[in-house]
């Protein structure tokens, strides 16, 4: 008796296999696989819109090194007044002004006799950026900004974007989706199967980021700035049952 054990076994299971098997849908009836992310169409759709900036922001500021702390800061802290009141009178609010960094650093020397670091001074540093608006004055802000501060100003870079990007994301958004769409229809007739409706929908948005424009500034002739075009690029991924 106890060798029939395992066979009963086996052969159980094979019954229940058997029938988990046969069953299927009545006649007529659709079958759309929806259960999870693997059963189904998978495909990623990208849409860019090539825009124009309207706003630069300009990340400038001042530093002072001097052999005290009070001595550097207050040089840094003129030369701010001054930069700050030539941006205000070319058109910068103040609201478009924001702090970035600032900081009091101990400059050091290292003295080979006494195989020590040895203080020789203090660097102030105090960077801000300013968002200018007009981009026809972009150039007239960096130079009037680096003839205010003096040889202690700093220009680290500019950037461009847009300042109210929905309408283009909207549309990029709308190409994503057509993208995403054709893509999956030419993977259905290929694999010879019906695209259903879509079961998952996610979005990726890539936003509108520029590398620091280097600036030069020529004493000869005023600072030339292009803000040239940018992209708004947004990405989806959607999941497409399988009609059967």
């Amino acid at each position: 008796m106890k060798k029939w054990f395992p066979i009963i076994g086996m052969v159980s299971l094979l019954l229940i296999s058997g029938l988990v098997g046969c069953s299927s849908p009545e006649e007529g009836s659709e079958t759309i696989v929806v259960n999870n992310q693997q059963e189904g169409i998978s495909v990623n759709g990208q849409g860019k819109v090539i825009v124009v900036p309207d706003i630069a922001v300009l990340t400038l500021g001042v530093q002072s090194q001097e052999k005290t702390v009070a001595l550097a800061q207050s040089n840094a802290n003129d030369a701010m007044a001054k930069v700050l009141s030539a941006l205000a009178v070319n058109g910068i609010a103040n609201k478009d002004i924001q702090t970035q960094r600032f900081s009091i650093q101990v400059v050091t020397n290292y003295d080979s006799s006494s195989q020590q670091s040895v203080i020789v001074g203090y660097l102030v540093t105090n960077m801000v950026t300013a968002k200018i608006r007009a981009l026809d004055k972009v150039g007239v802000v960096i130079d009037a900004a680096a003839s205010a501060g003096g040889d202690l100003t700093r220009i680290e870079g500019i950037d461009f974007s847009v300042e109210d990007p929905t309408t283009y994301y909207n549309q990029a958004r709308e190409s994503a989706m057509a993208d995403a769409k054709a893509k999956a229809v030419q993977m259905a007739s290929l694999g010879g199967v019906t695209l259903g409706q879509p079961v998952y929908i996610s979005e990726s948005t890539v936003f509108p980021v520029t590398s620091p424009v280097p600036i030069e500034i020529s004493a000869a002739s005023g600072t030339s700035i292009s803000p040239g075009e940018i992209d708004i690029t947004t990405t989806v991924q959607i999941v497409y049952a399988i009609s059967k």
